[in-house]
């Protein structure tokens, strides 16, 4: 595939931000509810507490948050901004999108608002999209924003999932203008349908409306083949971030830094495995955060940028894997 890169007008990344919810659940609360153990989370995900939100906190609320950091980091005003894409699997409504409600919430103009729903890639999918956008001069300045309360979405009687997630919004200012500002080099995604049963929500949609049984049987929540989920992470997330080195002329050792989808710390142990790379170079917030999905990049990223991890300069590498199946990679010079 040829690179384009140098004939595309660039996109910047002007600012980040990220929310998590002040309601703190540890593997040791958790295991009042369901049979589980501090030492038996720790030792299959890496996972030590995740944030929760209020019953009375919405995805959009998240969002709202997340964003507002995100454009002050960026120094922009709401009325600056002429798009906006959410990606989430968690919207407050089938419809309307979480991202009409955020755009009012927000008081952000009339701009062009939807949500992006392919669960843990839905962030990088946003990006590829918002990046298309942004070439068109009608539009200069983007948010971006992956947000989810997965914690309505999870059967609480199954330990081997509901230890697992976590919700946190997480948002990118996107911006079409010249400047010296992190630049959005490349991205790429992909995904097969064919292995959709692999992790999904039975129930909810038109092929199986809500009902009395539907309720009844936790088929409004997640399922998980995690064993063949964990093969197919790795495999996909490393063959995305290949091809997208080998399309920019790249190999690992370009990259100062990785920030995977924080699914669990042993699929991330085996892509460093597989790409030969420490795992010293990969952001993991996963310890404190769960699996959040949509928001779980764009997190770790805000939190590694705060931190002062990243130098100008720095080649970073952003993959992830989810539920579709979907994956997809960016590439980000710092």
């Amino acid at each position: 595939m040829t690179n384009l890169t140098n004939c595309i007008k660039p996109i910047i990344i002007e600012g980040v931000g990220c929310y998590l919810p002040g309601r703190v659940v540890t593997n040791d609360d958790l295991a009042k509810i369901v049979d589980t153990s501090d030492e038996w989370i720790r030792t299959r995900t890496g996972i030590g507490e995740r944030h929760l939100a209020a019953e009375d906190e919405a995805c959009s609320d998240l969002a709202v948050l997340a964003a507002r950091q995100a454009l002050e980091d960026a120094g922009l005003e709401p009325s600056d901004i002429d798009l906006l894409i959410v990606a989430t699997v968690t919207p407050d409504h089938i419809t309307p999108s979480a991202a009409v409600l955020i755009q009012a919430k927000l008081g952000l103009c009339s701009v062009p608002s939807f949500d992006v729903n392919a669960a843990c890639s839905g962030f990088l999918y946003a990006l590829e999209a918002t990046r298309s956008l942004l070439r068109d001069e009608r539009y200069r300045h983007a948010l971006v924003i992956g947000s989810e309360k997965l914690s309505s979405i999870v059967n609480w009687e199954d330990r081997t999932t509901c230890v697992l997630f976590g919700d946190g919004a997480g948002a990118f200012v996107l911006s079409n203008s010249a400047s010296d500002l992190p630049v959005i080099t490349d991205g790429l995604a992909g995904a097969d349908g064919s292995a959709a049963n692999l992790l999904y929500v039975p129930a909810g949609g038109s092929v199986q409306p809500a009902s009395k049984e539907t309720v009844e049987g936790h088929l409004h929540t997640v399922t998980m083949n995690g064993r063949e989920l964990f093969k197919a992470a790795v495999r996909h997330m490393a063959e995305a971030t290949e091809e997208l080195l080998k399309r920019n002329g790249l190999t690992t050792e370009d990259i100062a830094w990785f920030v995977p989808h924080q699914a669990n710390i042993r699929i991330v142990q085996a892509l460093a495995q597989q790409l030969n790379v420490p795992m010293e170079r990969f952001v993991c917030n996963i310890e404190h955060t769960g699996n959040t999905s949509a928001a779980s990049i764009p997190i770790a990223f805000a939190q590694a940028k705060a931190e002062g991890r990243f130098q100008k300069g720095d080649r970073i590498v952003l993959v992830a894997f989810g539920a579709g199946l979907t994956w997809a990679a960016t590439l980000v010079e710092w």
